[in-house]
């Protein structure tokens, strides 16, 4: 167990890592005439970047073999994008667009191109400190799509490999969420590996059409969903009063701490055995123990409701289900609800079992009822009033993704200020699952102060 502040041995500069010029790569195969995909209500609430990062190292006794490999990483990954990946994934080389007539945002399939580019960097990955532990100076290796004039220019797909002195190199990847969710993404980003290693794409069947999931006619929304909230902020999302572009990363505050809080399979276990519950899974301990101690942490008024929200995936929930390889958000979002009070003086169990009646009320008609809330309230996830969102990015297989070079040293996000979600990562490195769970947080430094002694007090 352990918490680890971020660790920065040599922060990136802008002087430490020189990129070529971008290169656009376009689909070998797009439709004609052009192909527009209907984004779900879901997609809606997810206009947003993701970028993730992977480290792969060089063997220190290796420098031959380093040398030989400088500027091979760079093509072999741009060349599996543009000619073989983009094929099937044609849509990644789309744009987003605001129909002013529907006013939903969609996805057109106009081949305006992936964003590539190959940097250097004079730094060694030594010289980085933890690399799972989260670094603001990372953005320096993602290929950002800050600046660009509106959805028609901006990419939903960009990736930068940056080769390091010692012969270690990162791929950095940007997908727009609204595009793909975490479990497709990893499936992208597999097949790219696969591709990059030579083995070639694995057989699969993309389901673009989102349309299974779109709202009723008339909206029968039937539950009471506090886990959403209608928009305050219109200028968050694109609008015809706002033709902004796709929403930007909020910036790194120097107000808050960014940490990992590395939960050992013992405490893990811990938990478990504290819930009191048959079956109780790693995924609901854990997050009613991080409830737990957030509330404890930065809630003052005992009467205060306290929330957590979580993603639960909905392919086998809804019915029929979603075709084998849905593309777009197959996620709702849960929400567990208490008084601050009782959280803090109740026993883990009454948290677990606050968190898995949360899953449980994830039924088909439940889904459905949440599709025609958003369709009628164009909320988002009630992140609001200290409330948090936990992703569970240690179930995506992150950790396995080999290019041709071995299994990356570290896979996971890029921090950025979007500091209402906890991410949590496959511990122990290469290791990854069954080396317990890492926590990314982020607070205000003295609330993370108390967060972190929460998580670990007996």
């Amino acid at each position: 167990m352990a918490s680890q502040p971020m660790q920065i041995a040599t922060p990136l500069t802008d002087e430490d890592v020189a990129k070529g010029e971008a290169s656009v790569l376009v689909s070998p195969r797009n439709p004609t005439p052009m192909e527009t995909i209907y984004l779900s209500n879901i997609d809606q609430t997810a206009a947003f970047p993701v970028e993730t990062i992977f480290f792969y190292e060089m063997p220190p006794d290796d420098a031959a073999a380093a040398a030989a490999t400088s500027g091979v990483v760079v093509e072999r990954v741009r060349r599996s994008v543009s000619d073989v990946l983009l094929i099937p994934y044609y849509f990644m080389a789309g744009r987003l667009n605001f129909n002013l007539e529907t006013k939903r945002l969609e996805l057109l399939c106009n081949n305006a191109g992936a964003l590539f580019v190959g940097a250097t960097s004079r730094r060694s990955l030594e010289e980085l400190g933890n690399l799972s532990a989260p670094n603001p100076s990372f953005q320096h290796l993602i290929l950002r799509t800050d600046g660009f004039n509106g959805l028609h220019e901006t990419p939903v797909f960009t990736i930068q490999v940056t080769e390091f002195r010692c012969g270690g190199f990162s791929i950095g990847i940007m997908t727009n969420h609204s595009v793909l969710d975490g479990r497709s993404a990893a499936e992208m980003f597999e097949n790219l590996a696969a591709i990059c290693r030579g083995d070639g794409l694995k057989p699969l069947e993309l389901h673009v059409d989102r349309s299974c999931i779109r709202a009723r006619d008339p909206p029968q929304i039937r539950f009471h969903h506090t886990e959403y909230t209608k928009r305050r902020d219109a200028t968050c999302f694109t609008s015809p009063e706002q033709p902004s572009p796709a929403t930007a990363l909020p910036q790194v505050s120097e107000n808050h701490d960014y940490r990992v809080l590395s939960l050992a399979p013992d405490m893990i276990d811990g938990l478990k055995r504290q819930a009191m519950t048959e079956c109780c899974s790693s995924f609901e301990a854990v997050v009613a123990h991080l409830w737990r101690a957030r509330t404890k942490a930065v809630f003052d008024d005992p009467l205060e409701i306290s929330s957590v929200l979580f993603a639960v995936d909905v392919r086998s929930k809804v019915s029929p289900p979603l075709p084998r390889g849905f593309t777009g958000n197959a996620v709702i979002t849960a929400s567990a609800s208490a008084r601050a009070a009782e959280l803090g003086e109740r026993p883990l169990c009454f948290a677990v079992k606050r968190v898995r009646e949360a899953i449980g009320r994830v039924t088909d008609e439940y889904v459905r009822s949440a599709v025609d809330w958003l369709e009628v309230n164009k909320g988002v996830p009630s992140v609001l009033r200290r409330n948090f969102f936990v992703s569970a990015w240690w179930k995506l297989p992150f950790h396995e993704l080999d290019f041709g070079w071995g299994k990356p040293v570290f896979g996971g996000p890029v921090v950025s200020g979007m500091h209402e979600f906890v991410l949590l990562l496959a511990g122990g490195g290469k290791e990854g699952k069954g080396s317990g769970i890492n926590v990314w947080a982020a607070l205000e430094k003295e609330e993370m102060k108390r967060f972190a002694r929460n998580v670990f007090e007996p």
